[in-house]
């Protein structure tokens, strides 16, 4: 339990900065996975899932959820996913 009242504080913005992480990492999740689906679908399907999956995966890395290198990965692996279907 936090005493003092800066620790109290950084106790508040640690809950609100949680909120935040988990719904950027959510929608993430949820990018990649409809990118995954829509390497079945149609063209046009994919090139929106892929557009959807690198504003999500570039948002993740600008607040610090993920790394700068994880995202790189992570944008070539859809691209290359969505390249071959």
């Amino acid at each position: 339990m936090a005493i003092t009242k800066s620790a109290k504080k950084a106790q508040r913005q640690s809950k609100r900065r949680k909120v935040f992480n988990d719904a950027r990492r959510d929608a993430l999740r949820a990018a990649l996975k409809a990118a995954r689906g829509a390497s079945k679908a149609g063209e046009k399907e994919s090139a929106v899932a892929l557009a959807t999956a690198y504003q999500a995966i570039d948002k993740a890395m600008k607040r610090g959820l993920i790394k700068k290198n994880t995202a790189a990965r992570r944008k070539s692996a859809v691209a290359r996913l969505l390249k071959t279907s």
